[in-house]
């Protein structure tokens, strides 16, 4: 039986949780919706998977490397809401309370984080046999599914959620493989994130291009050496892609997860369980959670 590794995207998580979630408060007016939906889904994820090993990634507060390198990058995602920011900071510190290691670096999205540990976990400790299980509701997160990493995709609400294999990620994409969904995203354009793309290649062109020519590296290289394979392209597919080349490269740069982040990742601190968690339920009586109390003691046994 394989140890489950579980990261969660947790900006991601809380989002879902705030919107999908009617808004309520504590007594003296604390909004709280977030955090219980954070913690209800963080309960029925744990009772899925039982993971030996947690950890909790966050984006940065400040400009990333992405923003400084293109303004418009996520430009056109709103504010973040107030009410939100102070939920944002009780969901870490009762993860710190759970022993759970909250991970965030200044400068790198939560995306990069992801993908670094995923890497230190599979590549370089060498644990026992091992599986990944990432927590997200950022598609951008299955481009990093492969042997011993899945992803737990929350698709909507906080109840209706699929886990994404390598074969499940081919049957979504018509075919292409995660490997091949940044340079997807480089030629499609991402409208969430404000990923330009290459003007007028929509969905199906891309994964067209991406299935013949497997890279974007690739398919330049033969349009521009007019290789037979390129010879086979509409004219007017292949004047866009020779007009919005610049674009296509420096959209896959935005789009590309960096999982080479200096990070130092200790096995033992990531170790979970679910002993001796008097403290987190003096925090959920203080919030008002007796429904999660009930849940925690469900999940721990």
């Amino acid at each position: 039986m394989k140890n489950k590794f579980l990261i969660l995207d947790c900006n991601s998580i809380i989002h879902r949780a705030f919107y999908a979630l009617p808004s309520f408060a504590t007594k003296d007016g604390k909004p709280v919706g977030a955090i219980y939906g954070f913690f209800l889904m963080f309960f029925s994820i744990l009772k899925e998977f039982k993971p030996s090993f947690v950890v909790a990634t966050f984006d940065s507060p400040v400009p990333t490397f992405r923003h400084k390198e293109y303004q418009a990058y996520k430009a056109k995602r709103p504010k973040l809401p107030h009410d939100l920011v102070w939920q944002i900071a009780r969901v870490k510190e009762i993860l710190n309370v759970f022993g759970v290691p909250v991970i965030e670096k200044e400068g790198f999205e939560a995306d990069d984080l992801i993908g670094t540990i995923a890497k230190l976990v599979i590549r370089k400790l060498k644990f026992p046999p091992l599986e990944v299980i990432i927590v997200s509701g950022d598609a951008d997160m299955l481009s990093l599914v492969g042997n011993q990493i899945k992803v737990y995709f929350l698709q909507k609400g906080i109840k209706k959620n699929m886990l994404f294999d390598f074969d499940s990620v081919k049957e979504k994409y018509n075919g292409l493989e995660p490997s091949q969904l940044t340079d997807y995203r480089a030629l499609r354009g991402d409208p969430s994130d404000n990923i330009p793309g290459v003007r007028g290649i929509g969905q199906k062109t891309a994964i067209d291009l991406l299935k013949k020519f497997d890279t974007l590296e690739n398919l330049y290289a033969e349009i521009e050496r007019k290789g037979s394979k390129a010879r086979g392209l509409k004219p007017k597919v292949k004047e866009i892609l020779l007009k919005y080349k610049e674009d296509a490269f420096f959209s896959k740069k935005l789009a590309q997860i960096n999982s080479n982040i200096p990070l130092d990742i200790k096995l033992k601190e990531c170790s979970f369980d679910l002993e001796k968690k008097e403290k987190v339920v003096e925090i959920f009586r203080e919030l008002g959670f007796s429904s999660l109390i009930k849940k925690l003691s469900e999940v721990a046994g």
